[in-house]
């Protein structure tokens, strides 16, 4: 068994959830080394004497494996191998007072908006001249750039307002500031990300801002995408669309969460739209931007959804032919809207309607990447796996999104952008090679 005595002081950050939390990791890390402090991002080696757990509290899957890994890491402290177990993030935001009663070997608990005591039992300062600064944990090329934080939305089934508090954007210049030092850092890509991104400078500019701040980080030297995710539809500035159009460097992409497509469960939703409203602006979006590519996310089982209204959600799919969708199951979350509710759809009809849902995506995947075959795109390579590169489009974000893999036939630098024509395509892949 490894010892107290046999290990250099050494900080682990472990990161769970979601790309904003991972951003908040990085934040603590590039912290932590600026104080002098050997820290380090999901340590492959079980040496670190302090681990820090960044959880996720979104959905019960998402929860259980934050309360597994932090029982993980209680255990590892009570064997030796690790000295002292601090957990931040969502989960410790919204259970704090309950987990401390569950799990007394945790050291300290903190919340979403608590790094600086977080430092303190470090001993260390937050440092302001690291504003804008930032430690990638994921390879260089492409950065999350958390444009706000929280969410002043009410939508039915959505625990984040209480975990994450309410919206607050962050300032352009200091946006500007992050993209220019991720540019000279080799990034080429920037992903935006926020709970509500199309909120963004309502309370510091007193207008939605998300264009001229998009407009500001185009002008980045060195950033050759910016993507933009979680487009709130309710609301949707279409100024975006018009820098969108004439700025070659802004994806044709947006990632816009409408959750349903039936009025009914709109309303019920909270989400102050309804189907006809979301048709008519994704026809807005698509006229304005011809090309686009449209992420959207859906729920299954909502309190209330009955066989009809599913349907309408499995027609409305058909009909806007999204070229990414991801499904989720219903999660019944206390102190929630929706969680006064009753939960009425089974758990076996939510995974069956899940099931459903996506295999109507899968075929409509399949016919869109069809049309794609013989046509050359300008791909930027992520890694290298065996005897293929894999990359992506202007129309893939990393890890949720299609991936071009490319025969390694030739040596391609990973970070960089090579034309690829396509040769075959599956329901969520393209085939293809580098053509000059």
């Amino acid at each position: 068994m490894k010892t107290k005595g046999n290990k250099q002081t050494k900080v682990n950050i472990v990161t769970l959830g979601c790309s904003k939390n991972l951003v908040d990791s990085e934040v603590l890390l590039t912290q932590l080394r600026g104080n002098g402090i050997d820290a380090t991002h999901e340590a492959k080696e079980d040496d670190a004497s302090v681990v820090v757990i960044n959880t996720c509290g979104f959905i019960d899957n998402a929860k259980q494996e934050s309360i597994d890994t932090i029982l993980r890491y209680v255990d590892a402290k009570e064997e030796g191998i690790v000295d002292k177990v601090y957990v931040t993030g969502c989960l410790s935001q919204r259970y704090k007072d309950d987990l401390e009663k569950e799990i007394p070997q945790v050291d300290a608990w903190f919340g979403t908006r608590d790094l600086s005591r977080l430092l303190k039992v470090f001993k260390a300062d937050y440092k302001h001249e690291l504003l804008g600064e930032r430690i990638l944990t994921n390879p260089s090329h492409f950065a999350y750039l958390k444009i706000s934080e929280g969410c002043d939305r009410p939508c039915s089934f959505c625990a984040i307002p209480l975990m994450r508090g309410k919206h607050i954007s962050r300032p352009i210049d200091e946006l500007v500031l992050e993209a220019k030092n991720l540019a000279k850092n080799g990034t080429r890509e920037l992903l935006l990300i926020a709970q509500d991104s199309t909120y963004y400078g309502l309370d510091l500019y007193k207008k939605r801002n998300l264009a001229e701040l998009l407009q500001k980080l185009s002008d980045v030297q060195g950033i050759d995408w910016i993507r933009l995710h979680y487009a709130f539809p309710m609301g949707f500035p279409l100024d975006v669309l018009d820098v969108m159009a004439e700025r070659p460097n802004i994806c044709k992409y947006l990632d816009i969460p409408l959750q349903h497509g039936s009025s009914k469960m709109l309303q019920l939703m909270r989400r102050g739209t309804t189907r006809e409203k979301t048709e008519e602006l994704l026809q807005t979006i698509r006229s304005k931007v011809p090309g686009i590519a449209i992420r959207t996310t859906m729920i299954a089982g909502h309190p209330g959804e009955g066989e009809a209204e599913f349907e309408e959600m499995v027609s409305f799919v058909e009909r806007m032919r999204f070229d990414r969708l991801g499904v989720f199951t219903y999660s019944h979350e206390e102190n929630t809207h929706a969680g006064t509710m009753t939960d009425d759809v089974p758990d076996d009809v939510k995974q069956q309607r899940v099931g459903e849902l996506m295999e109507v995506q899968q075929n409509i995947s399949y016919e869109l990447n069809q049309q794609k075959i013989g046509k050359t795109f300008n791909v930027l390579i992520d890694r290298k796996e065996g005897g293929s590169y894999i990359g992506r489009t202007e129309h893939d974000s990393p890890e949720v999104d299609n991936e071009v893999i490319i025969p390694a036939d030739d040596y391609i630098r990973i970070g960089d952008f090579v034309n690829v024509k396509v040769e075959e395509a599956t329901e969520f892949d393209l085939h293809g090679k580098v053509v000059q």
